[in-house]
């Protein structure tokens, strides 16, 4: 029979599942969380949970908060269970799992005054970050923030009573200037180059808009560090709670599964102090780019360039993917070919076994990671993770057939039918839109490029419109096995 989890199972949790180790009840509040998805939770939930139970930095316990319905939805689950999580760490040949408690409350999604309020408090020294890509009302195109995004726009005109994440960061950081508080830092664990400017540039924005005097402050004294992240971690659904029940006896309302690999690379600027994480593996840094860079352009992007071709080929798994050996071969090879070369290691990094590295992770199959999550938001992905590397080779001189053909068979997802005639269901935010340029692309590929927003410049590059072109007619001509095949051959 399985144990449901809460804090009273703590002490009975089935054997092979570990309990926190440490007092729960003894921990205080240092971190405001918005965001708490599975990404969170099974990777700075987990950080702390390791240096909690060394011992260390009890008062930095991570309070959640959100601004989504979904957040709701999670509010409530975790809720059920005195918000612990069983995280699942699962690789080729060996899982573990344990169950993590450094998150000990969970505001109420939408309640303006308690989250406020929550801001205000001078215990709170973080307010961190994970509303995905999509989540920082910035110009897909320009990559700089946006002021007409229309949460934006309401935050402006209700500053009072804000609903967006950067709306509500800054009438906090008003609160605070105005009671003599120091401000917190803000961290950004989301996968955006730069994500601590962007981070800034939004939260400053907002208040730009309401009291330009505010907005200097925030940018005078508030630190927003840059940081990269990194755990593949699938979304949770039954098969996931199902297997945790019936294989390790424990019942858990959201679950999360993820690899064993996790990296953190933060730069070290935290005035408000910080909790010691580099004794548990996160690694603090000066300047965080080039690591940012390498982990964007190389594992973002090469998820991007096995999802499209596996998308189309109806492949459900990322690592049913990885055993195709056209796909994995043409993965290897775009990313030796065109993106290695136009991006600098980092220090003490080789590009070559992080790739390998990479390659192995998308392989694992315990990992379950679904080819329909790696295609979601190709919007806000494909201008972050493939075209910035686009742009670099047309600098240099170098060609990009590979990554034109990426966003080609992107375009060709959008259409809405695999090869074999099966639907694609909406799959971006953008959908209708997307699919309005993709269908019209199918006889003339310049239409998709119309998306302006996304593809900046390069729509009016007659050489990239060129090698988008040649590979979106190929593709609908012989379809997306001949056409890697012409890459591989360098004939594309």
């Amino acid at each position: 029979m399985s144990v449901k989890l809460s804090a009273a199972a703590l002490d009975r949790l089935p054997k092979g599942v570990g309990a926190p180790g440490y007092d729960r009840a003894k921990l205080s509040p240092g971190i405001l969380h918005i965001g708490v998805g599975n990404f969170h939770r099974a990777h700075q939930a987990v950080y702390l949970d390791d240096l909690f139970a060394s011992g260390r930095d009890h008062d930095w316990a991570i309070v959640g908060a959100g601004v989504r319905a979904y957040d709701a939805d999670m509010r409530a689950k975790l809720a059920a269970q005195d918000w612990l999580t069983t995280v699942v760490e699962q690789e080729a040949n060996a899982t573990t799992v344990r169950v993590t408690g450094p998150m000990i409350d969970f505001l109420e999604p939408f309640d303006v005054v308690a989250t406020l309020d929550a801001l205000a408090r001078p215990a709170i020294r973080i307010v961190s970050l994970t509303v995905t890509e999509g989540g920082y009302c910035i110009d897909p195109a320009t990559q700089r923030f946006d002021p007409r995004h229309p949460e934006i726009a309401y935050d402006a005109a209700h500053f009072d009573a804000p609903k967006s994440a950067f709306g509500l960061i800054a009438a906090g950081l008003r609160r605070r200037r105005a009671a003599g508080i120091a401000p917190f830092t803000v961290m950004s664990c989301d996968n955006i180059p730069g994500n601590g400017h962007v981070c800034e540039n939004a939260v400053a924005g907002v208040a730009d808009l309401v009291d330009r005097e505010l907005a200097a402050w925030i940018r005078a004294n508030v630190a927003f560090p840059n940081s990269m992240v990194d755990r593949i971690t699938p979304a949770t659904g039954d098969r996931e709670r199902a297997i945790l029940a019936d294989r390790y006896g424990l019942e858990d309302n959201w679950p999360v599964f993820c690899e064993a690999f996790r990296q953190w690379v933060v730069e070290d600027k935290f005035p408000a102090g910080r909790p010691a994480l580099e004794t548990v593996g996160a690694t603090f840094v000066r300047d965080v780019a080039p690591y940012e860079l390498m982990k964007i352009r190389i594992l973002n992007g090469g998820h991007a360039a096995i999802a499209y071709p596996a998308g189309l080929l109806d492949i459900h798994f990322v690592h049913e993917a990885m055993e195709d050996r056209q796909i994995a071969t043409f993965l290897a090879t775009l990313e030796k070919r065109e993106i290695l070369p136009v991006v600098p290691p980092p220090p003490g990094v080789a590009l070559e076994a992080y790739r390998l590295k990479v390659a192995e992770r998308f392989a694992n199959p315990k990992i379950a990671d679904t080819i329909s999550r790696l295609c979601l938001d190709g919007s806000n992905r494909q201008p972050k993770f493939i075209l910035p590397s686009v742009v670099d080779r047309l600098d240099a001189g170098q060609g990009f057939a590979g990554l034109a053909l990426v966003s080609a068979m992107w375009c060709r997802y959008c259409y809405g039918e695999s090869e074999s005639g099966k639907v694609i269901p909406p799959n971006d935010p953008n959908w209708d839109r997307l699919q309005k340029a993709a269908r019209p692309a199918r006889i003339d590929p310049r239409a998709f490029l119309e998306l302006r927003d996304l593809f900046g410049e390069l729509s009016d590059t007659p050489a990239y419109v060129d090698a988008f072109s040649k590979a979106l007619n190929r593709l609908w001509s012989q379809g997306v096995r001949a056409t890697i095949d012409d890459y591989l051959a360098e004939r594309l």
